[in-house]
Formats: C-alpha cells, structure tokens, sequence
C-alpha cells in the first residue's frame, strides 16, 4: 500500500471514530447525585471522605456483639476459621504473623473504609455511619489503641495513632538491593545451569514404579 493510501486510510479511520463518538446511542442515563454519592464512600489516610457521625466504644461493643462477634469472636479473637481483628502485635516478623486491626493496619482510614464497604458479612453497606464510627472506636479499644471512653468521629480521626504506622515503606529495592545485583553477560557467557532431567524422559507426573530416571 501507498504512503497517501495509508494516510488516506487513518484519515477515515479517524473521521469514523469521531462519527461514532458523536452518535447518541439512548443507552443509559446520567448518574445522579444520590448515586454518585452512594459509590463515592472510600476514605483516604488523612480523613478525607469520612461520612459525618460519631461512635462511642459503649456503643460499638453492642454494635459488635450483634453484627461482628459471631465471625470475629467477643474479643476479636476469631470464631473458626475467621480472621481475627484483635491481637498480634509484635508477631509480624515471626514464622505466624498474625494480622489485625492493631497489629498490622497503618492507617485507620483503611478500618474504616473496609468496614464501611464491605462489612458485615453477607450484608455489606448496611450499618449506619455512628454504627460505624461505633464498631471502629471498639474494634480500636480491643487492640488497647484507645481506652474505653473514646468516641471517634471526624474531629478525632486524627488523633488515633495505630501502632504499625511505620510499618510500610515505599519499594527501595533499586537502592536497598541495588548492591547485591550482578552485572549480566551479554557476550561469551557461560550457563551454570545443570540438567538433570527433561519432562520428555521423567514424565510430567511420575510415579514410583512406571517413572523413568534417565538423565541429559
């Protein structure tokens, strides 16, 4: 093809895209407010995005009892298989981190995000926003972050501390790891790979008396 047919031919292209992007196709309708608002519920580490209310520890215990400890257990400590919300700290760097609300959360926006948008279990979205300031304020006392008269609200948000905020760090591995790379072969290399089998000869799942052991 020509270089002036190739041109003619994206020239086309584009003047039919642009005819398309044009074309109301009465499919749908513009979002409301309402609706917006409804998908527009995540919370950022500085607070921004949290829904207006306030919760009490006293009032989250109940709220917990009633929509939380069944899965999570009275204290946090898992019912079953659940994942627990309280305890672990310190555990993070042994052979069984165990991660919590208190011991691996760095944020407290993200409690409160993942609570409100997915909790409770099976019936997601459904607490109120003092229901959820409320189980938060609890779920943060279990963990010995805050004491029994705390409320937590938009104006205290800033003030809870959780205890793995140094916890997460940026990707250095281009200047933390940077000095145990070696350079790589690009000409006259040699391979210090040795094979020892090939699937054509061991068979892909071998068993004890039909597999063959021969090696290249």
């Amino acid at each position: 093809m020509s270089k002036c047919l190739s041109a003619l031919a994206v020239l086309l292209a584009l003047a039919g895209a642009a005819t398309a992007a044009e074309r109301k196709l009465d499919i749908g309708r513009a979002a409301t407010p309402a609706e917006i608002a409804g998908w527009d519920i995540d919370v950022r580490a500085d607070g921004q995005g949290l829904p207006p209310g306030k919760g009490s520890v006293k009032d989250g215990e109940e709220v917990y009892m009633g929509k939380c400890a069944a899965c999570h257990g009275e204290f946090g400590e898992s019912a079953g298989r659940w994942p627990m919300v309280a305890g672990g700290q310190g555990s993070l760097k042994s052979d069984d981190p165990v991660k919590t609300v208190g011991s691996y959360f760095a944020h407290l926006a993200t409690v409160i995000d993942y609570v409100r948008r997915a909790m409770p279990f099976g019936d997601a979205q459904s607490l109120t926003n003092d229901e959820l300031y409320a189980v938060v304020a609890y779920m943060l006392y279990l963990n010995d972050i805050v004491d029994e008269k705390f409320v937590l609200s938009k104006e205290t948000f800033a003030g809870v501390k959780m205890p793995n905020a140094a916890g997460f760090y940026d990707d250095d591995r281009e200047t933390a790891e940077r000095p145990f790379w070696a350079a790589p072969c690009m000409t006259n290399c040699k391979a210090d790979v040795k094979i020892t089998g090939r699937a054509r000869v061991i068979d892909v799942t071998p068993d004890d008396k039909s597999a063959r052991k021969g090696v290249d």
